[in-house]
This record gives structure tokens, sequence and C-alpha cells, in this order.
């Protein structure tokens, strides 16, 4: 479990708001966009601590990830003749991708990103081969037409 530490000199005096906003850190987000502290309701909270943020981002980004497979499972199990299913399940993983990079990679390890990814890969590599698979169908498809008019 974690302490803030709040026996600093300046305690209760107010710093220049653009030092505050400045200030790079992860930004806590709730269902109510805000927080309840001793009463008192609180908008954003900042997390500039990276051991801090490091155990939140964690937690929030399995939740994701996890979603993010379960879907993608669906997506992936589901029988479309028109390759929808796989383009969206790509759409999914780039989407994630690009979101771990450019929110949360400075507070992930390096070996949970590795372990998202090789995942990730093997997922993005079965929908690739299955909607190649589809359009070559297709392609087949149309080309025995011509030759039989």
């Amino acid at each position: 479990m974690y302490s803030v530490d709040n026996k600093k000199k300046n305690k209760n005096k107010l710093i220049d708001e653009t030092e505050l906003v400045e200030l790079d850190g992860f930004m806590m987000g709730s269902k109510n966009k805000t927080f309840k502290i001793d009463g008192s309701e609180v908008r954003d909270i900042k997390v500039v601590d990276t051991k801090l943020a490091s155990a939140l981002v964690n937690k929030q980004v399995s939740k994701k990830y996890e979603k993010l497979i379960i879907y993608l499972t669906e997506l992936l199990v589901d029988d479309d003749d028109s390759g929808e299913t796989y383009r969206e399940a790509l759409n999914q993983i780039e989407k994630f991708r690009q979101e771990i990079k450019n929110k949360y990679r400075k507070f992930l390890k390096q070996k949970e990103l590795e372990m998202m990814s090789k995942k990730l890969i093997i997922l993005q590599k079965e929908a690739n081969k299955r909607l190649l698979e589809i359009q070559n169908n297709i392609y087949k498809y149309e080309n025995e037409n011509r030759r039989s008019k």
C-alpha cells in the first residue's frame, strides 16, 4: 500500500497554476469525473510519482487488455464471409497499441509491454491470415464467374 506525504513547506499555499498544469504525470479518471475526498469534490487528480502511477496504470491497462482479448476472440471465432469482423479486430488491436504507446508507455514496465505485445501479434496475424483467405476466395470466385460468361 502506498501513502502520500503531505509534510511540505508550502502546504496550504497556492502554487502558480501553470506549474501544476505542466507537471508530467498520469491523470486519473472516474465514472462521475469527480472524486470525493474528505467531503469535498475534486475533479482532476494527476499522479506525478511514477511508482504510484505505474501501479494505477498497470491495473487500468490490464482491465482494458482483458476486455480487448475477450472481444477479439469473439470476433475471430465469428464466421463472417465479408471479412468485416477481421477488419474490426485489426482496427481494435491497432487502436489499443496506439493508446498504450501514447498514454501509458512511460508508466509500464518493458516486460509487461512485451507480454501484451506477443499475444496481440498472434491475434493480429490470425486476423490478417483469415482476411487474406476471404479476399483470395472472393477474387477466385469473381474470376471463375468472368470465365464462365
